[in-house]
């Protein structure tokens, strides 16, 4: 297990804030969301990327975004700007570069050559059809690339498979499905896509149930209303913390403290339910 799942970090809410924006950089510093992602790529016009460039460098450095986990996202490495967004975020300290529409192992080791065995773990995100097919591959290549977390682009994947995408997500629940299943195989991090009804509070928190039903880590945001919503559904519940305790309770006691599994209210409960147990309580 890598570095990314060691640190038992939160990520339920992971917002996107556009890097060409000082007023959203600002406001990021003071919001309830566990990840901040300052973003030079969706976000940004291409007149715009250079200035962003060196707004991100200069809030990076100014710091003040407390215990979020901060995140750069780039430009494609297909674009003109890749290759100055690496060498300017490479040695300011962001927690990860999150690199868009990753596809093939070669793209993984490209990026980690360019940002150097120092530099930053990368974050992945998964929006093609190539990158769900190179998952088994990509999930391999995590640990020495310092690949530490699977984020699901569920716009452009739906664009690029040509389904028709409604409330349920229904077309798209194969590959979120197979992105959890090669973050947990790597020990890394997933995160949902984002959902764009942003009136739609309803559908949104169908979204996070799902997510967190399907076993992704969090969901990546566009707007702070919805982090409140992100944090609940993606717990955990007071319920879920109080069954945590118990179980970790259950096996510390004199008389189950050497036993594989147990019966605890009505329920077989084993080993590997004390390490989820556990897991939570960490969070």
């Amino acid at each position: 297990m890598n570095a990314g799942s060691k640190t038992h970090r939160r990520r339920r809410s992971a917002l996107y804030m556009p890097a060409s924006n000082a007023r959203a950089i600002a406001k990021a510093r003071t919001l309830d969301c566990d990840v901040v992602i300052l973003d030079l790529e969706d976000a940004v016009a291409p007149e715009e990327k250079i200035a962003a460039r060196d707004r991100v460098v200069a809030a990076v450095r100014e710091g003040g975004f407390g215990a979020r986990e901060l995140v750069v996202r780039i430009n494609g490495l297909d674009t003109a700007w890749y290759a100055d967004d690496i060498a300017a975020v490479r040695g300011i300290g962001v927690d990860a570069v999150l690199v868009p529409k990753l596809s093939y192992p070669a793209e993984l080791d490209a990026v980690r050559g360019s940002l150097g065995d120092d530099g930053p773990p990368v974050w992945a995100m998964i929006e093609t059809c190539a990158a769900i097919l190179s998952l088994p591959a990509l999930s391999e290549a995590a640990s020495s690339a310092r690949l530490t977390a699977l984020v699901a682009g569920t716009n452009d994947l739906a664009k690029e498979m040509r389904c028709r995408l409604g409330a349920d997500r229904t077309p798209l629940i194969p590959a979120l499905a197979s992105i959890v299943m090669a973050a947990r195989a790597a020990g890394i991090v997933a995160l949902d896509g984002v959902c764009n009804a942003l009136d739609d509070q309803a559908r949104f928190e169908a979204e996070c149930a799902q997510g967190a039903m399907l076993g992704f880590d969090g969901k990546t945001l566009i707007h702070p209303s919805q982090i409140e919503a992100a944090n609940s559904g993606f717990g955990p519940s007071e319920d879920e913390l109080a069954w945590a305790r118990a179980i970790v309770a259950a096996f510390a006691m004199p008389d189950t403290a050497d036993k594989g599994a147990i019966r605890l209210d009505g329920q077989m409960v084993e080993r590997l339910h004390l390490a989820e147990a556990e897991a939570v309580l960490r969070l």
